[in-house]
């Protein structure tokens, strides 16, 4: 077995989907399950559980887990001892990030961290915003970039960057370019593109049970960007922060409807677990990224 091996394995086993992780580690499905067999063999055991449906470790899986783990931290210490000796911070930060909040967000936070800390170097993932906090609590990423709820989030550093109204944009010119009313006359009148998860749908979902309204959704999708291309569409309007209209490739051909103070704002910023811990290089570059986090004007840089 060697480190590739080990890396590809401890992320299936966060994961426990093949295709995803065969994705992210740049490998077929079939060549990703062949890996994982050779591992099978060569330590005598099966690591994984798996069906048509589902994957799951064994016990040894977990027991192999924590080695790989291990020896993956080990290799990190080793390497940092080697070539870390000036005392700079260096290595990788994990990012998750919306396409949206890779042109809005993320350039400000990037500048800072190059500018005061510049060995260290980004790989970013890029999603739906509502899959950021799993993003961190599978360990795929040390930072991410997400709508934050009022209420605090268990185990999480929450930072404040940008306030954004939710909006429903029309396509121009398209048939929904003219509606007028209520946002409850909105809503059950004109079909809907809705994002499937995420905060904003948390909140469409409790507004519409508290006011008894029957929307019409004509679809959901994974994501701002992908509710934004099917409003292209004219299929109806689509939920989204305003902030994905005023920045992203959809500033133009759109108009937006208020959804008053239905679904009012929300703040957007970055998340990280409030716990450090790993490696001394890992520990030295979440000390890093929360000296930039909490040490910057947001407002003042997102205006600039």
């Amino acid at each position: 077995m060697d480190f590739v091996e080990l890396d590809a394995f401890l992320k299936l086993s966060r994961t426990l989907h093949f295709a995803h992780t065969a994705e992210e580690v740049h490998l077929s499905p079939s060549a990703l399950s062949r890996m994982i067999n050779r591992l099978e063999q060569e330590v005598g055991s099966p690591l994984f559980e798996r069906d048509n449906r589902e994957v799951h470790l064994t016990n040894e899986g977990m027991e192999f887990a924590k080695f790989a783990e291990d020896c993956l931290e080990n290799k990190e210490q080793l390497l940092e001892h080697f070539s870390n000796k000036d005392k700079e911070v260096r290595g990788t930060l994990h990012v998750y990030a919306s396409v949206t909040a890779c042109y809005t967000i993320m350039p400000p936070f990037i500048k800072k961290l190059k500018a005061k800390y510049p060995y260290i170097q980004l790989s970013i993932e890029t999603g739906d915003p509502a899959q950021a906090a799993s993003a961190i609590r599978e360990g795929r990423a040390e930072l991410a970039v997400a709508a934050i709820p009022s209420t605090s989030i268990d185990f999480f550093d929450c930072i404040p960057v940008r306030k954004s109204p939710l909006v429903f944009a029309a396509s121009t010119p398209g048939p929904y370019v003219e509606i007028s009313g209520s946002p409850q006359d909105i809503v059950s009148s004109v079909p809907l593109i809705l994002p499937r998860t995420g905060l904003a749908r948390k909140r469409f979902d409790s507004w519409v049970k508290s006011r008894n309204v029957k929307p019409q959704i004509v679809a959901e999708a994974e994501g701002n960007e992908a509710v934004m291309a099917l409003s292209a569409l004219g299929l109806g309007i689509g939920l989204v922060p305003k902030i994905v209209l005023d920045y992203g490739p959809y500033k133009e051909g759109f108009i937006c409807h208020s959804a008053g103070n239905a679904l009012g704002y929300y703040d957007i910023g970055f998340i990280q677990r409030t716990q450090i811990s790993g490696s001394e290089q890992k520990r030295q570059i979440r000390l890093a990224v929360t000296d930039i986090l909490h040490n910057t004007a947001w407002e003042k840089e997102q205006n600039v």
